[in-house]
């Protein structure tokens, strides 16, 4: 059964992309067929990660909300494009189907003047499913809460709640949370991210699980590796051993369980 995971923040500049990206690939690697959707259409960027280049989309989420083309007509398979960190080819062992969004001013100025079918959107989820056959299907959010991140946790199997050390953060979050239990989410996932490295893993966890009454799936602390990445790839391919690869690992078998 596809399990539909919706990875969200409650502000920007929490690293949800880069996290959405890692934990796909690290499910695909373990022979999944994996589709990912970039649903923050008004500041795309996940396909930036995996180095699709956006003057080469032929269509984008953007043209399927506008009934320029199908779903599935907006999804390239990127798996085959990825690298390690020495450039080689990293053979993921499933596959990995991303709709991106479109990074064109003149599109994000008419999806915030005028909106879009949120029922369509959807409908291309489930099209999405069925067509190409996922095992799952990873929504990267639009940071805050409006209709479609509604929508999205609200049909998701998991949401992943990512956060950052930080006071604003932890405000937003709870207000996540309760619109998350209020929808039914079966699990509810938190992230947190971007923690200093004096911070005591021990610690850290007890005050999130405390104040929000939900599991810490796993705890990423700031590294100079993924700044000097700069997003230009798949930071758990170009750093296999690092700590942050092992979360993401750690994380991914979370997901992989719940589709056993």
């Amino acid at each position: 059964m596809t399990q539909i995971i919706s990875i969200h923040s409650f502000r920007g500049g929490t690293g949800k992309s880069n996290l959405t990206a890692n934990l796909s690939v690290a499910v695909a690697q373990q022979g999944k067929r994996v589709g990912i959707v970039d649903t923050d259409i008004q500041s795309p960027g996940i396909h930036v990660i995996f180095g699709l280049d956006e003057d080469k989309f032929t269509f984008s989420l953007n043209d399927y909300l506008w009934g320029k083309c199908t779903v599935e007509e907006t999804a390239y398979e990127v798996g085959g494009n990825l690298v390690d960190g020495e450039g080689n080819p990293a053979n993921i062992a499933g596959n990995i189907y991303l709709v991106p969004s479109s990074i064109k001013a003149g599109e994000i100025a008419r999806i915030l003047r005028q909106g879009f079918d949120v029922g369509l959107l959807n409908d291309g989820f489930h099209e999405l499913i069925d067509t190409l056959e996922l095992d799952f299907l990873f929504i990267d959010t639009h940071p805050g809460l409006n209709e479609e991140t509604l929508l999205s946790i609200a049909i998701s199997d998991a949401a992943l709640i990512v956060l950052r050390p930080d006071r604003q953060d932890f405000m937003g979050t709870a207000v996540t949370l309760e619109v998350a239990r209020k929808l039914n989410v079966p699990n509810l996932m938190l992230l947190l991210n971007k923690a200093s490295p004096s911070f005591e893993r021990r610690s850290l966890e007890q005050q999130v699980t405390e104040r929000y009454g939900a599991p810490m799936a796993g705890l990423f602390y700031e590294n100079d590796e993924m700044l000097q990445l700069a997003s230009s790839g798949i930071f758990g391919l170009h750093y296999r051993d690092h700590p942050f690869t092992q979360e993401v690992q750690q994380v991914a078998q979370q997901l992989l369980q719940m589709q056993s």
